[in-house]
């Protein structure tokens, strides 16, 4: 078995990570000199510059970005490894989560998480629309994005919109279209009666204005009416927070309305919904895929995504 120098290892992992030799030398109580050496040995040994220098501040190259991409698993398989024989395993994961999904649905059920595996020590990385899956990144992740062939994927989500607005509004939109005496079955609402009130835009959905609200038209062979008036807004969660003080009409999904005690203050409105197209998933690298904290975490996450209703069983 032909092995690079050892020691230089973690040594690389920690100036990739904190971008500065001096920060890295720090972190592992050794000299700057020492860290500089370990990995001037480590570049001789592959034959391959890992790090620009610039001043203070390091940068990884192309080859030093795939090399860490290489190692970071083996060496946490490594430390998990050893905190286990040694009695003392904690989990410690990094979890890259997108902010509504974690606000509105993940965040309330952590004390559940907690109780059920006090093992497990979750920190949550707020991520873009489609997160790079790598260890630099996070351990595990829930996105929509399945483009890496080096992690598994499971299934939490299958993403549908739909229309809602406050308690308050409701009554409002009953008065002025004189449905206030009308029975359940009497109370459907048309894209026409939408129309009549503002809608409320996420931006972030399709990535252009109000297209949230042109593909709900869209599905029942329609346009949004030209005297609409369309109020626009970057995230779904603003949207949400405008509807809920009587502004409109937003749609959303059904993760941000499964938990919070303020879904309550919402009323879904009895009209059609649409599938957005976007199917969310927890993903973890497969060479990690033994560590049990990853599969806890997993499994806690599909359960919890079947009993409250975002997956089937």
């Amino acid at each position: 078995m032909k092995l690079p120098p050892l020691k230089a290892l973690p040594v690389f992992e920690a100036v990739a990570r904190l971008n500065s030799f001096s920060l890295a030398a720090e972190e592992l109580a050794v000299s700057q000199s020492a860290v500089s050496h370990q990995i001037k040995q480590l570049e001789t040994y592959l034959g391959e510059m890992l790090f620009w220098r610039s001043g203070r501040t390091v940068t990884l190259t192309d080859e030093g970005r795939q090399y860490l991409d290489g190692i970071s698993s083996a060496l946490l398989q490594i430390e998990r490894a050893s905190e286990h024989l040694l009695g003392h395993e904690e989990s410690r994961i990094r979890l890259s989560v997108f902010s509504s999904f974690a606000v509105r649905w993940l965040v309330p059920r952590l004390p559940d998480l907690q109780r059920l595996h006090p093992q497990v020590e979750l920190s949550l990385e707020m991520s873009s629309e489609n997160p790079v899956l790598s260890d630099r990144v996070a351990d595990c992740f829930i996105t929509v994005n399945r483009s890496s062939p080096a992690y598994s994927y499971e299934l939490l989500y299958v993403e549908r919109l739909f229309p809602v607005c406050s308690q308050d509004y409701w009554q409002r939109i009953r008065r002025e279209l004189g449905r206030e005496g009308a029975d359940a079955d009497d109370l459907a609402l048309t894209p026409e009666d939408i129309a009549r009130f503002p809608l409320l835009s996420t931006h972030s959905i399709f990535e252009k204005p109000a297209g949230d609200w042109e593909v709900w038209y869209r599905a029942v062979d329609k346009s949004i009416p030209g005297n609409a008036r369309v109020q626009h807004f970057s995230h779904m969660l603003l949207a949400l927070e405008a509807a809920r003080f009587h502004q409109g009409i937003a749609l959303t999904n059904d993760y941000m309305l499964s938990t919070r005690k303020d879904s309550e203050d919402f009323v879904r409105l009895p009209c059609h919904p649409v599938m957005t197209g976007d199917e969310f998933y927890f993903a973890w690298k497969t060479s990690r895929r033994s560590e049990r904290g990853l599969q806890l975490l997993r499994r806690w996450l599909v359960d919890e995504a079947i009993r409250g209703g975002l997956r089937g069983e």
